[in-house]
């Protein structure tokens, strides 16, 4: 087992000033690129040849992201005003997680600043990385509840005059800051977890015995995706719902938890 090379966090591979490059990042602007390219491939075909297979993905996991989002909102103007952050997060997660499947992402290596390490390693198997999109996650829920709901009326949820309601308040802001943590450890260890296992069976029966593995973390990076992306929209439903209306709170937030517990199936 000597051969391996497993390292819990990116490593670094090349230095610009103070400017360190891992590579989990590298492979994250791989993976920017592949996205923009794809989208801009498929605006092309829209616009010369509305049926090519591109644009059909690219239209095909659009509806899909509507239809999600409208299951969870009932409101065809939320659903447009979410859509663009959730189909963000939903794309960049998967094919981030797809790309550190491929051949040679992990096994081909260079010389780094530290010694030898692999060029590319999964942008969603670093801790930064989903981090940051924890924290995007977390941040632009508050944002589009105050864009909704008005300042005043946002923070009306976490303070209160009343000690039991500001104690609960308080309770819900530190739940905010332990959604970052949640968010990013789950993408973090499934993603992680499903690399590392790859990596062990190809040592130990290359060839043929990875295959099923190989499906099986296909399907756990697309669940992953979904999972951040379904849960950064029942977040999103819940703080937009104005608190005063108690009975629409109410149906909104156990329809919204409902979903929720119903979308986080782990490895």
């Amino acid at each position: 087992m000597s051969d391996i090379h497993i390292s819990l966090a990116a490593e670094e591979v090349l230095r610009i000033g103070n400017l360190s490059i891992s590579n989990s990042l590298l492979a994250g602007i791989v993976g920017s690129l592949i996205i923009f390219w794809l989208f801009y491939l498929a605006g092309r075909r829209v616009a010369v040849r509305p049926r090519g297979g591109v644009a059909n993905l690219v239209e095909a996991t659009s509806e899909a992201v509507l239809d999600l989002i409208d299951q969870v909102t009932h409101n065809r103007a939320k659903t447009l005003r979410f859509f663009p952050l959730l189909m963000t997060l939903f794309v960049f997660i998967l094919v981030n997680n797809w790309l550190g499947l491929l051949p040679g992402v992990g096994s081909i290596t260079v010389l780094g600043v530290n010694g030898e390490v692999p060029l590319l390693r999964g942008a969603t198997a670093d801790l930064n990385t989903t981090l940051g999109l924890a924290i995007i996650s977390v941040v632009m829920t508050q944002i589009y509840a105050i864009a909704e709901l008005g300042l005043f009326r946002h923070l009306r949820k976490y303070f209160s005059w009343n000690p039991i309601l500001l104690f609960v308040g308080l309770l819900e802001l530190v739940a905010e800051f332990s959604k970052m943590i949640s968010f990013s450890f789950r993408l973090f260890g499934n993603i992680f977890a499903g690399e590392v296992l790859l990596v062990v069976i190809a040592y130990l029966m290359p060839l043929v015995a990875p295959l099923p593995f190989f499906g099986l973390e296909l399907f756990v990076g697309l669940v992953q995706a979904l999972v951040f992306t379904m849960l950064t929209l029942v977040f999103l439903e819940i703080a937009t719902v104005d608190h005063s209306d108690d009975g629409h709170h109410e149906v909104s937030s156990a329809r919204a938890s409902h979903l929720m517990y119903d979308s986080v199936p782990s490895r």
